[in-house]
């Protein structure tokens, strides 16, 4: 077996001894990294065995309640209704000549104002929720017939019509145009003459 020169120690024995008369110190380098002792390595540790999961106590914190619909700022963002902001003064107004009693004045605006405010709410308590029905209802209506018939409607029409378009011309230029150019022409032959006699009884009539 060959040995390579990379893998020889060279050794220095120092033959000169130490002032105390002890023996002789060999200096070696270390070994080269090929024949260097690896380190052993640690034994695997035995897997432990997992813990019983103690059971976590039931959270006695109430349920958070579902938030409450916030309603809109303005029940009327558009502005379709815009109309109907009636106010005391656009309905009742007394002049300075004829004037009435203060409280009489007062109780009259609190009652137009009182009545109009109670007799819409009780109005709209019965018939609201009815009408909103029926609008919801009304508009599905509309919205499917919207849907599925009038736009399918037009946008069979819109690829139809040029095909009908195409074959009126084509029959009115094979049947009708010849038709009537023939009938023309027949027509053109006409001449209508009228004599001097016809001329004399048309300005007697026109005179009469």
């Amino acid at each position: 077996m060959m040995v390579s020169d990379d893998c020889l120690v060279e050794c220095r024995i120092d033959d000169s001894d130490d002032d105390d008369g002890g023996e002789g110190q060999m200096n070696t380098p270390p070994p080269p990294p090929e024949f260097a002792s690896k380190a052993p390595t640690p034994a695997p540790k035995p897997p432990t065995p997992p813990s019983p999961k103690t059971p976590t106590p039931p959270s006695t914190a109430p349920p958070t309640p579902h938030p409450a619909p916030a309603q809109p700022a303005s029940r009327d963002p558009y502005g379709i209704n815009r109309h109907l902001k009636v106010e005391v003064s656009d309905v009742l107004a007394e002049p300075a000549t004829p004037h009435t009693i203060d409280c009489v004045w007062l109780y009259s605006i609190d009652a137009f104002e009182r009545t109009r405010i109670w007799t819409y709410r009780c109005l709209s308590l019965l018939f609201a929720v009815p009408f909103a029905f029926l609008c919801g209802v009304f508009l599905a209506v509309l919205s499917c017939l919207h849907v599925w018939f009038l736009i399918p409607c037009i946008q069979l029409s819109n690829t139809f019509v040029p095909c009908l378009r195409s074959l009126c011309m084509c029959a009115v230029n094979v049947f009708i145009s010849p038709f009537c150019m023939s009938l023309a022409l027949c027509c053109s032959q006409i001449v209508v003459s009228l004599s001097n006699k016809d001329w004399s009884q048309m300005k007697d009539k026109d005179a009469v």
